[in-house]
């Protein structure tokens, strides 16, 4: 499957941005985001299943909605209140499991955030 992300950029602190990945065919399981900042290792975002449940990273807790249209097998980021620390590479990917990611990856776009 490929991923196409789309979305992010520059937003100072306090403002909101949002990102969305398309997938090239019909996707059954988990998709979500994750994040990787400079020196970091690559973190869970946030995660939805086809049904709709969610999961979220503590630190994107009420300031970031995952959400997900399965006819287009695309899903959506909606971050608000977005914090310098949110700044970083983000990636698409589908079938993660246990917070864990699954094999499929977008090829990332870069949310910055300045203070």
């Amino acid at each position: 499957v490929q991923l196409a992300e789309s979305g992010g950029g520059l937003v100072q602190a306090g403002g909101s941005l949002s990102l969305s990945c398309a997938a090239s065919g019909f996707i059954f399981g988990t998709m979500g985001w994750f994040r990787q900042a400079p020196g970091k290792q690559r973190e869970l975002v946030a995660t939805i299943t086809r049904g709709g449940s969610t999961n979220y990273a503590d630190s994107v807790k009420d300031r970031f909605t995952i959400s997900r249209v399965n006819v287009k097998n695309t899903i959506y980021l909606q971050m608000n209140s977005l914090k310098p620390e949110d700044t970083g590479v983000y990636y698409c990917n589908v079938g993660a499991a246990n917070g864990r990611p699954g094999d499929s990856w977008g090829q990332g776009t870069q949310v910055t955030v300045s203070s």
